[in-house]
């Protein structure tokens, strides 16, 4: 996969596949970096999983891969919405509420403490003072933290505008186009008719990742899963809140609120999911919104999107195959993938960039004290076939459980 050298007239060849946000991100990312870019999604740019996230952001992480990754996502949302056209991000403080009975209630503190470690602005805050800030009923409240740097936007706009920013980079980006994996061993993708070949090939295609792999004789435990959203005419001006206990978050949204979570605990079929809202979930979220912000929803429409979970809820980055491949990956994001999309696509450009470099050590397939890839989310760590539990991205015990991880 090395190459000797390249120059602006000779640069190595990237294919990408999938148009969300982490693919998106990555593509142009690497032709900024000098790589010549095609982009391929079967449908359009946006229409998967990140077209139906909630635009949650924020960088209240305790762990310390986790928390760095959020930090470099936070200050691209912030630099992108001064420089992105198309694209805006609006701060609003995000809280964290833990109900009376609630056994995750003692983890918080010291969570908090370990997020405000890596310079977050998140602190513990009394219920009552919590309902005196913010139009939250709190007295059923065990325990409550509040994030002040998190914030939310529109995904579809995002993968938009990063899609121009692309094009202007000189990404081609092929929609509509369907591909097949043509194996580990080499970089190359069966589009259409015909095989193509590139020095590199990112594979980012959110639930069809694991199916995408297997085609091409490479097994990763990565499984879809079923999570649901609304959004209601009521207007709304509080704050981003998670109701842990109850497993539910709400937003301000333009056109009044977003709620979701909805999180249906078992592998769906990424090609005939239902994409429709359940009822249970319309009326679960319906009575957690009036409960904890007096507010009943007038839905204005409902749906279902998928996340991606692994055995220990840690994405899937970095090189698979053959050693001199050239083949990448990026799924399994737990839910938690849009938010950090801006720093996981950089970090896959620079992964490729340093793996194709003249005279670079690093090598597809190695882990070296000078590997750019994160350790933590090295894909070869499983065997491929085990048996896992899908559990919630979003709570309490996702973000604090795992202790101390290095880059």
């Amino acid at each position: 996969m090395n190459r000797d050298s390249w120059t602006e007239t000779d640069p190595p060849t990237v294919g990408v596949v999938g148009g969300g946000a982490v693919g998106v991100t990555a593509a142009a990312d690497l032709a900024a970096r000098g790589a010549d870019v095609t982009l391929f999604d079967r449908g359009e740019l946006a229409s998967g999983s990140s077209g139906r996230a909630a635009g949650v952001l924020y960088d209240a992480y305790a762990e310390d891969v986790d928390a760095a990754l959020a930090a470099r996502a936070m200050d691209r949302f912030r630099t992108f919405d001064r420089t992105l056209p198309g694209f805006s991000f609006t701060a609003c403080p995000y809280v964290i509420a833990v109900r009376e009975g609630d056994p995750d209630a003692d983890a918080v503190p010291e969570m908090v403490e370990r997020m405000r470690e890596h310079g977050r602005e998140v602190s513990v805050v009394d219920p009552d003072a919590l309902g005196e800030r913010f139009p939250l009923r709190t007295d059923d409240l065990a325990v409550a933290a509040v994030a002040e740097g998190a914030g939310w936007c529109d995904p579809a706009s995002y993968v938009g505008a990063i899609g121009d920013r692309a094009r202007r980079e000189g990404v081609r980006i092929e929609t509509g186009t369907p591909v097949a994996f043509d194996g580990p061993v080499a970089s190359r993708l069966r589009v259409g008719g015909s095989v193509r070949s590139f020095d590199a090939v990112v594979l980012a295609a959110g639930a069809h990742t694991g199916r995408l792999l297997a085609s091409g004789g490479v097994r990763v435990p990565i499984k879809p899963y079923r999570v649901q959203a609304l959004t209601s005419r009521p207007p709304y001006d509080g704050p981003m809140t998670y109701d842990a206990t109850a497993g539910a978050y709400f937003r301000p949204h333009p056109t009044g609120l977003l709620a979701g979570d909805g999180t249906e605990p078992v592998e769906a079929d990424p090609d005939e999911y239902d994409r429709t809202a359940d009822d249970w979930f319309r009326e679960d979220v319906s009575a957690v919104l009036a409960e904890r912000a007096d507010y009943v929803p007038e839905v204005e429409r409902s749906w279902a999107g998928l996340c991606t979970a692994t055995p220990d809820g840690d994405p899937l980055v970095g090189p698979v195959g053959a050693p001199s491949a050239g083949v990448f990956v990026a799924a399994g994001w737990q839910g938690h993938g849009f938010m950090r999309a801006p720093a996981m696509g950089e970090h896959v450009a620079e992964g490729v960039v340093a793996s194709l470099s003249a005279g670079s050590d690093v090598r597809a397939g190695s882990r070296s004290a000078r590997s750019p890839w994160v350790d933590a989310f090295d894909p070869n760590r499983f065997d491929g076939d085990e048996e896992f539990e899908i559990r919630e991205g979003m709570s309490v015990e996702s973000r604090g459980e795992h202790g101390s991880r290095k880059h």
